[in-house]
């Protein structure tokens, strides 16, 4: 796991206490901070103290299940990165938990060495996101869509858009290459800051989530375009004259 340069703290959310206790000691043998809870209740309590860099959040707890706290959350606009954990093979909750606001997922049983690479690439991405915002003082507009980076905003004819980080960072990337086709493995690379096999379906629930609040209809976009057999691109400019 690359070493991050700022001490970060990481949120498990977790019944099962031997999981719970691997994945702290391995995190904290990185350097990273960790706090343990075993409930839902408890858990969607502490994720709302905004001490958290990351939130590692079992799907089956008991009090309240972890599809529901992710959807409370990015309802509410917290937007610390989460990633999810799910020893169900069924693809429907994974999917949900990603239209929700998940920024990745695992299932159990998990490769240790990859869920630090996961942490690793989240943290980073995320504090990268933020940097990246506080240094820059610039608006990007295409047509009704505008990005104000000073303010951390993005608003569409009118009305401003609740983005999570990872949908922010897929705008910014597709809205500064107007005309590029990027393909789900490009995206991954990028946004996720990893290329695994078989994780494509996580872009296209990002995209079609970011399409969903983007766009009058998004089944016939106007700003995130479909490039069929090679992957995606943003509108240019000329186009919506």
């Amino acid at each position: 796991m690359e070493e991050l340069k700022v001490a970060k703290k990481v949120l498990i959310i977790e019944d099962d206490k031997e999981i719970s206790n691997v994945v702290s000691v391995n995190l904290e043998s990185n350097g990273i901070k960790t706090e343990q809870v075993h409930d839902g209740i408890l858990g969607l309590k502490r994720s709302k103290s905004n001490e958290f860099d990351l939130i590692i959040l079992d799907i089956m707890l008991p009090g309240l299940d972890g599809i529901s706290i992710c959807r409370n959350l990015r309802e509410e606009k917290f937007n610390t990165p989460i990633l999810m954990l799910t020893a169900k093979i069924d693809e429907i909750d994974l999917v949900l938990s990603l239209e929700l606001g998940a920024d990745d997922y695992m299932t159990k049983p998990f490769s240790m060495r990859e869920l630090l690479a996961r942490v690793g690439a989240l943290i980073r991405r995320s504090e990268k996101t933020i940097n990246k915002v506080e240094e820059q003082d610039e608006k990007l507009q295409f047509g009704e869509l505008v990005i104000d980076y000073k303010k951390h905003q993005v608003s569409v004819r009118g009305t401003t858009l609740n983005l999570t980080v990872k949908e922010f960072e897929l705008l910014d990337l597709f809205a500064r290459n107007p005309g590029r086709v990027f393909s789900r493995a490009d995206l991954l690379n990028t946004i996720w800051g990893y290329n695994f096999q078989g994780y494509e379906h996580t872009v296209n629930t990002h995209i079609n989530r970011l399409r969903n609040k983007l766009e009058i209809d998004p089944s016939n976009p106007k700003y995130l375009l479909t490039v069929w057999g090679l992957g995606y691109k943003f509108t240019e400019k000329e186009a919506l004259l």
